[in-house]
């Protein structure tokens, strides 16, 4: 299945979080669009990688994705080698997305950064025919970096006013990371899972939305200028 987008994260939640308003306004006009997880946030504090995997597959219905996979990649110690960078290339030349979402270039969570590099390598790389894995080469046209819990000033913000409440509504499904007040007693509190954390994702969006004069918005970062043919399809 080719993709229109591809979303390269480092843990399941990173996308719910930074980019999924961009993502079901993509599925909304009938874009395909899938996510592929590095690694299954094994080392989460709370919950299990069982009930994160089952929370991800709940995330994704609501996000109306194509596919969604994870490469089970070490979380925390993977690094941008050979070995990370081949495995992601095979993913991308079975996909062949126009564009792909990758995490933060620098963040509070390592493992960000390191998707991030990771993801921009391994786009690259997939468009070198000498690179061998069986497949055609294929090279997305551009990578675009959602911003994450360090705020960077984006390139380009997208407006996802109308889907904030089911971005929302997808970032709940993490019931065991995120505040819920059903949740066992005996988990400790994260920088996560208090109700504040909450509210600083949804003043997030509205400082993006309110710098390009809406209500909701989710910033992105593009290494180089982004070229555009006309003037007038700025708002």
């Amino acid at each position: 299945m080719k993709l229109d987008v591809l979303v390269i994260s480092s843990h399941p939640d990173d996308a719910e979080l930074s980019c999924a308003g961009t993502i079901l306004s993509l599925t909304s006009v009938g874009k395909k669009v899938g996510i592929v997880d590095l690694t299954k946030g094994e080392l989460g504090t709370r919950g299990d990688v069982e009930t994160r995997m089952h929370e991800a597959a709940e995330a994704s219905k609501v996000l109306g994705l194509s596919i969604r996979g994870n490469m089970g990649f070490p979380d925390g110690f993977f690094e941008n080698t050979k070995e990370y960078i081949l495995e992601l290339v095979k993913i991308i030349r079975v996909y062949q997305p126009d564009i792909v979402l990758a995490n933060a270039l620098n963040d509070r969570h390592p493992d960000h950064a390191m998707g991030a590099s990771l993801a921009s390598r391994a786009c690259f790389l997939s468009g070198l025919r000498k690179i061998e894995t069986g497949q055609e080469p294929w090279r997305p046209t551009r990578v675009y970096h959602y911003v994450q819990d360090r705020l960077v000033i984006p390139s380009f913000v997208v407006d996802i006013t109308p889907y904030w409440e089911n971005k929302w509504k997808a970032i709940q499904c993490y019931k065991s990371q995120f505040h819920n007040a059903a949740a066992s007693p005996h988990e400790p509190e994260t920088y996560i899972s208090t109700p504040l954390y909450g509210e600083y994702i949804r003043a997030r969006a509205i400082e993006l939305g309110h710098s390009i004069g809406v209500m909701y918005g989710e910033g992105f970062v593009h290494a180089t200028p982004i070229g555009i043919k006309n003037i007038l399809d700025l708002i």
